[in-house]
């Protein structure tokens, strides 16, 4: 894959909690419409289209993206868990790169219900089955919503092997409500302390508490992924270059370690990640600005690991040493990240693209970090699959 794949337009809605939001099919449109408008491009001119949800019969993107245009085009709908939208973007990226387009739309959009998450089928065996074996016999308390104890119970080995403190996740979380108060998209915006997360219900005693844990969320985003003599032609910019992507899933480890660490995607994330960082031909600490996938607090910092920021262990001295936020070696989570800006899992990747591109535009307003020149995105699924990006300000 020689072509340089670029990303011309974004589009995102405003995050809402379930109740609250348009249809799925809405949703997906405006966001669309909107990425459409970003990019100064009319919508017979994208060759394919990559719709992700989760939750949604099998054609849900050709209902979302036939209120913008029936122009007969492919239209693949992807699911991925919670990567899908990144999945999407993936693949509109593989697309363009190979050459068999030369303008792909990624859309991602949800439409969820308010509780945990759960399978809406109870007549054959879960795809995590496996997973979820794995998690009641490392962790047991069945009482407890599944993704609770396989994050949170990943969060307590962490705090096992290395003395990490439960008020280090309370700060990250208290550093996400900070940046989300920045963020107009976001869900919730309120700014909590690292006593008000400790503060809140436990869910978990001494494990995690509610506040640790990111909030069921509706919402919709696209982006247009285009070719070089493409976005020549057609008057395009193209000043974000998606310069490595890779898409990884399980490795033996991920069940043998007997790890929870491991469950919840340690090394599919360490994996994709040198995959992109090589692609890319940069290192962590070339990384300016990530939007990774804090879906619980425990989560985020997991992630500064298996990204290469810090070593197996120091995720905490990364916390406090603030390397987390403005000022320090990396922001992560400009936007608020699933915490605070809410986690609609379709639309979760292509939200954190969003922000990125912004970002390296200069466009991100309050939440701007300065002089962003190269960008990570992270997004995970259990079951699993992760998706890590990397952005380049094209000059």
């Amino acid at each position: 894959m020689s072509r340089k794949a670029f990303v011309a337009g974004v589009g995102m809605i405003p995050f809402k909690k379930p109740g609250t939001s348009e249809t799925y099919d809405v949703m997906g449109e405006i966001a669309i419409r909107d990425a459409l408008a970003d990019a100064g491009l009319d919508y017979k001119a994208i060759q394919q289209a990559y719709a992700g949800y989760v939750y949604g019969d099998s054609t849900c993107g050709q209902k979302a993206l036939y209120r913008v245009g029936m122009t007969g085009i492919p239209v693949i709908n992807v699911n991925n868990n919670c990567a899908t939208g990144s999945s999407a973007l993936w693949l509109a990226r593989q697309a363009v790169e190979s050459g068999a387009v030369d303008c792909a739309l990624a859309v991602g959009f949800e439409f969820m219900q308010p509780g945990a998450l759960t399978s809406n089928w109870k007549d054959r065996a879960p795809a995590l089955e496996r997973a979820h074996a794995l998690t009641n016999d490392l962790v047991g308390h069945p009482e407890i919503p599944t993704a609770i104890r396989q994050f949170a119970g990943a969060g307590k080995s962490h705090m096992s092997k290395y003395g990490t403190k439960l008020e280090t996740f309370a700060r990250i979380r208290a550093k996400a409500s900070e940046h989300a108060a920045r963020n107009p998209l976001a869900v919730f915006r309120n700014v909590v302390s690292t006593e008000d997360v400790m503060n809140a219900p436990m869910l978990w005693e001494g494990v995690i508490t509610r506040l640790m844990a990111c909030p069921p969320t509706c919402g919709g985003a696209a982006a247009i992924v285009v070719s070089e003599a493409f976005a020549r032609k057609h008057g395009l910019r193209t000043d974000v270059l998606i310069a490595g992507q890779s898409l990884a899933t399980d490795l033996p480890s991920t069940y043998e370690a007997r790890d929870m660490i491991r469950v919840v995607g340690f090394d599919i994330t360490r994996n994709a990640a040198q995959q992109a960082y090589e692609q890319a031909g940069v290192g962590p600490e070339d990384i300016d600005v990530i939007e990774l996938h804090d879906c619980f607090a425990q989560n985020e910092l997991l992630t500064y690991e298996g990204l290469g920021l810090c070593k197996e262990g120091e995720g905490e001295r990364l916390v406090m040493d603030g390397d987390n936020t403005y000022g320090g070696k990396w922001v992560t989570n400009p936007s608020g990240g699933l915490l605070s800006k809410g986690h609609p899992l379709g639309a979760t990747g292509l939200a954190q693209c969003y922000e990125l591109t912004h970002q390296l535009r200069g466009t991100a307003g309050d939440r701007q970090v300065k002089d962003a020149k190269i960008a990570l995105q992270h997004n995970l699924g259990l079951g699993g699959a992760g998706v890590v990006t990397i952005y380049k300000k094209a000059v």
